[in-house]
């Protein structure tokens, strides 16, 4: 199995109140991807970090295996959310992904 981590810090110019607004849409549109992507095992989307926290949000998923998380990268319904709703907002994005 593969873990795909995503962590984003989104864009200087939002209010919190706007930032607690993108954060709502990106986790509602990563999550949807459940059950529509083949090999994608579990996804979710963590908004409300701890005061220590130096950035805005993270994905958590898991894929069945590296050629998995390869169609989720370029599947139509991934790539709608990416480009729609996540890329727009964040300034910064870090990946890491590893086998489990």
């Amino acid at each position: 199995m593969v873990k795909h981590v995503i962590i984003w810090t989104l864009k200087d110019e939002y209010s919190d109140s706007e930032k607690a607004a993108i954060k709502a849409e990106i986790k509602e549109g990563l999550e949807g991807l459940k059950g529509k992507i083949d090999g994608l095992l579990e996804i979710r989307v963590i908004t409300e970090g701890l005061s220590s926290s130096n950035t805005d949000l993270m994905l958590d998923s898991l894929f069945e295996n590296e050629e998995a998380l390869k169609g989720y990268a370029v599947h139509p319904d991934h790539v709608a959310v990416a480009t729609g709703k996540v890329r727009p907002h964040t300034k910064i994005r870090s990946c890491f992904d590893f086998e489990v």
